[in-house]
């Protein structure tokens, strides 16, 4: 797996974009977001859909067409430096497919941040632009809004990357060792979700695998883990970092699926690194090389996350 291109890193009065890729987004919180962006010096443009609600599928925000249209416009946008996205939820994967990836990648490289559901898209960025992609908080996201450690790495990773190449977590090994490759990953579920689909990636070969996820009971965990490993989609993974299980199983029971699926590879894996659905999540660039040490819980990129 090689490193991706990195996007250049931002500049105050930077114009940054917000969508909403997926679920609805709530009003107060988006406008609280902007507050925060505004506070950075930055200058937030609301896509034209990002309130919209579908009119049959509450889950969505607007329509499959509006919610694609909204992103490939603000990634085509030659004034619009970054693309944030507002929450996650579901809907990506509807919208993803609709995008016209020749137009986007003519477009040049730009940041994109976003997770959970917006892993489906991370996968795409990475297969279709060869892009590095930050894992991080979004525009109307609680975290975001409100948690001053996450806000605080964002910004750090936007605007002054090479503070923050190394991201230590106070995470502890599953399994000891050190590992180099290329960051990649996400929600587990989407995950296995996007096996077989025109933008996943074939495999984590050569890669240092971040996983995570939110609310799953612990034999959906084992089951999208018994998928990727029955499909070949771990065969040379270098490495794991295990982000946070918000609203899973208590993580006694649940570190005990871990090691049971993933202490197998024969790769250090580290726990509790501290991204994800949890309350200070870290921003981790994927389609970065960088080294993983399970033993001090770090992850340390061979160069700055942007340029």
């Amino acid at each position: 797996m090689k490193e991706l291109q990195r996007p250049f890193r931002l500049a105050p009065g930077a114009r940054v974009a917000v969508v909403a890729p997926s679920g609805p987004v709530p009003e107060e919180r988006l406008q609280a977001g902007l507050d925060v962006l505004r506070g950075w010096h930055l200058d937030p443009v609301v896509a034209p859909h990002v309130l919209d609600r579908h009119g049959e599928f509450g889950y969505l925000a607007g329509t499959d067409a509006d919610r694609a249209a909204d992103l490939q416009n603000a990634w085509c946008d030659p004034a619009v430096d970054a693309v944030l996205c507002a929450r996650g939820g579901y809907g990506a994967q509807r919208m993803a497919d609709l995008l016209d990836w020749e137009a986007m990648r003519a477009a040049g490289p730009k940041v994109f941040v976003g997770f959970s559901d917006i892993t489906a898209l991370h996968e795409a960025f990475a297969t279709r632009l060869g892009l590095v992609t930050l894992h991080g908080p979004m525009a109307a996201g609680v975290d975001f809004v409100k948690n001053t450690r996450a806000q605080d790495h964002l910004r750090a990773t936007l605007f002054a990357p090479e503070t923050v190449r190394t991201i230590t977590s106070g995470g502890v090994a599953l399994v000891p060792g050190r590992a180099r490759g290329v960051t990649l990953g996400g929600c587990l579920s989407l995950l296995a979700a996007e096996l077989g689909t025109p933008h996943a990636r074939p495999g984590a070969r050569g890669g240092l695998l971040c996983l995570e996820d939110v609310g799953e009971e612990t034999y959906r965990l084992d089951r999208y883990l018994t998928q990727l490993l029955r499909a070949g989609w771990l065969e040379g993974v270098r490495g794991v970092l295990l982000g946070s299980w918000e609203r899973c199983e208590a993580y006694e029971g649940l570190r005990a699926l871990l090691a049971d699926r993933l202490g197998g590879l024969g790769v250090p894996v580290v726990e509790e690194f501290g991204f994800g659905h949890c309350e200070g999540a870290s921003t981790v660039p994927f389609g970065a090389a960088a080294e993983l040490d399970a033993d001090a819980g770090t992850l340390t990129l061979d160069e700055p996350a942007l340029r």
